[in-house]
């Protein structure tokens, strides 16, 4: 890509689809489908503008090295990693759901004597959230199948991405303690602010408003 393209890194899946309106508003379109080719970098009708479609996880470590301009990702992701090289200028008020602390239904299991474990991919959220509150916890990391800690006794606790609430109601868990609202983000990086400002502050713009809209 040449020094005037502006690449766009974008959580795939429902954030990537939920960000095309708000990209469409910008005048950026993809012309690839990422569903139906292999390519990991989508053209665009703009020849200046490319999308870079990666997990979610790693959109903010593209930002913040330079390898993309601009990345789309989910609040919960930002708040995990702690990369310097980066702003978030806009909430883009897209893929809404709420971290949100679970155990067994109707057991008191924050009031657990000694260390409460608990089970979440969210390690330094979930370490503040209780540190502020002055309770112990020992943090057992996952990446899925979250409420099946607890059922096995891996865990005391979850913290995790609630939308609707079913699936924990089908695995006997509730939702009792709201950690943050979780939505899609805008980050920039720095050094492509400074020297793409033009360009840069137009789209942020041109987003902000379909935002609003």
């Amino acid at each position: 890509m040449s020094n005037n393209t502006i690449s766009i890194a974008v959580s795939k899946g429902r954030i990537y689809k939920e960000a095309l309106p708000l990209l469409a508003h910008a005048g950026i379109t993809p012309i690839d489908d990422p569903e139906k080719c292999r390519k990991l970098i989508l053209d665009t009708n703009d020849p200046e503008v490319k999308l870079v479609i990666i997990r979610a996880t790693d959109v903010p470590v593209f930002v913040n090295y330079g390898a993309a301009d601009l990345g789309i990702t989910g609040k919960d992701t930002l708040m995990e990693y702690d990369g310097t090289e980066l702003y978030e200028p806009l909430d883009l008020k897209i893929s809404p759901c709420k971290l949100m602390v679970a155990g067994p239904k109707g057991k008191d299991f924050l009031n657990t004597q000694g260390r409460l474990r608990v089970a979440t991919k969210y390690v330094n959220t979930t370490k503040r959230y209780f540190t502020d509150r002055g309770i112990q916890v020992e943090i057992i990391k996952l990446y899925g199948s979250m409420e099946l800690a607890p059922m096995v006794s891996l865990s005391d606790c979850i913290v995790d991405l609630v939308d609707t609430g079913n699936t924990l109601i089908a695995n006997g868990l509730e939702a009792t303690d709201h950690v943050c609202d979780i939505s899609s983000r805008l980050i920039v990086n720095k050094a492509s602010m400074k020297m793409k400002h033009d360009r840069i502050k137009q789209i942020i713009a041109q987003i902000s408003d379909a935002v609003k809209a």
